[in-house]
């Protein structure tokens, strides 16, 4: 390690530094919610802060639809973007990793190292594609545990997560409950409703219409990248609200063009939009939206244990559900109903709306009192 790859590697100033991503591989059948299985699989995880001597001082962070396992900290001197979630992870911040051992794993499925539909079937030698399992957010929970299991974590202190990843975080609750002592659920659901399953279809033709899409087949490092490009910005657009777009782009255009009557970019939300494309089809795989998207949709507590109120009837772990009033995609009503069917259960619970105007996304925004509520349920 060279002085300067040094001078990163070392947490200061609330920083976590240089972090390198960890593979575990689990060399046995794993069985989906589906009933397909699997011979084996990876999840890549990251890891931050140092376990105590019980083993119990675990901040599980679940991540959203398009994240993964790096949330906090930089990878190296010549790729210092910092994680999704680091301005909340770290030592001295909210989520301190002077007094936690912080750990994400990329989700079974994904595409950033976990097995998902591009790895390698060992059975065929060939990339899974679309005879990958079906996956849910319980599929991801159990092979999440199997990780923790590896590690011989005895319990969690907190799970943490939004929008997906906030189903996980009820997921963990309900699946494990003498595991999980605290969860943090953000901008979350305990279901999708009709519009937002309607907005992943959406996305998910716009990917299988191209085609290039191949029925999944495509090759390593192709694919449709106009399908997904297409599913990246309208989902985008519903990660926003309208107050955020209008002060951040409003009409404006790109600087120094008037109106040229064409099919070119000649607003600034236009540029925005494709930049945003450019970047998802870089770092993401389209079968792997595809997966996802219906994990989502799959995902329904009510009709898995008969009702809300039987879905919460287990669990023993505090919990603080937070919304946001813009958030359009799953909207405040939907995190109080959580914790509305948690305190019918005699659940130790709390909701907070906060009046954040960046719609979905305001989970992952820099705001004192997201922080602040954050650091007071981890420290009560």
């Amino acid at each position: 390690m060279n002085p300067a790859e040094e001078d990163i590697a070392h947490a200061t100033d609330g920083e976590i530094g240089l972090v390198s991503p960890q593979d575990f591989r689990f060399p046995n059948p794993f069985e989906f919610e589906s009933g397909q299985s699997i011979p084996e699989f990876t999840l890549r995880y990251e890891s931050y802060g140092r376990l105590n001597a019980a083993r119990d001082n675990v901040v599980l962070v679940a991540h959203a639809l398009t994240g993964d396992h790096h949330c906090a900290g930089v990878h190296s001197l010549h790729d210092r973007k910092p994680g999704w979630w680091n301005s909340l992870i770290g030592p001295g911040k909210p989520i301190d990793t002077n007094r936690f051992f912080v750990l994400c794993a990329n989700c079974i499925g994904g595409c950033q190292g976990s097995t998902g539909p591009k790895s390698i079937n060992p059975a065929t030698g060939q990339p899974y594609n679309l005879s990958f399992p079906f996956v849910t957010i319980r599929d991801m929970v159990r092979t999440q545990k199997i990780l923790l299991d590896s590690l011989e974590i005895s319990s969690l202190y907190a799970v943490i997560g939004g929008s997906m990843g906030g189903m996980q975080v009820l997921q963990w609750a309900i699946e494990y409950p003498e595991f999980v002592r605290r969860i943090i659920p953000m901008a979350t659901t305990w279901r999708q409703n009709a519009m937002a399953i309607a907005f992943d279809e959406v996305g998910r033709q716009a990917i299988m219409q191209d085609p290039e899409w191949d029925q999944g087949n495509y090759e390593e490092d192709q694919g449709p990248n106009v399908g997904l490009a297409i599913a990246r910005m309208m989902a985008h657009i519903t990660y926003l609200s309208d107050q955020s777009m209008d002060r951040k782009f409003g009409r404006k255009r790109p600087e120094g063009k008037g109106k040229r009557y064409s099919f070119d970019i000649e607003f600034e939300v236009e540029s925005y939009l494709r930049y945003q494309a450019q970047s998802f089809i870089n770092r993401f795989d389209a079968n792997t939206y595809l997966y996802f998207t219906r994990a989502l949709g799959y995902f329904d507590l009510a009709a898995a244990y008969g009702s809300l109120d039987e879905a919460f009837k287990s669990i023993q772990c505090k919990a603080l559900s937070i919304g946001f009033t813009s958030d359009w995609l799953f909207p405040p009503e939907q995190n109080r109903e959580i914790v509305l069917a948690m305190l019918r259960q005699g659940v130790e619970a709390s909701y907070t709306e906060l009046g954040l105007d960046l719609g979905h996304d305001s989970f992952l925004i820099d705001s004192e009192e997201l922080f602040s509520l954050v650091r007071n349920f981890l420290d009560n």
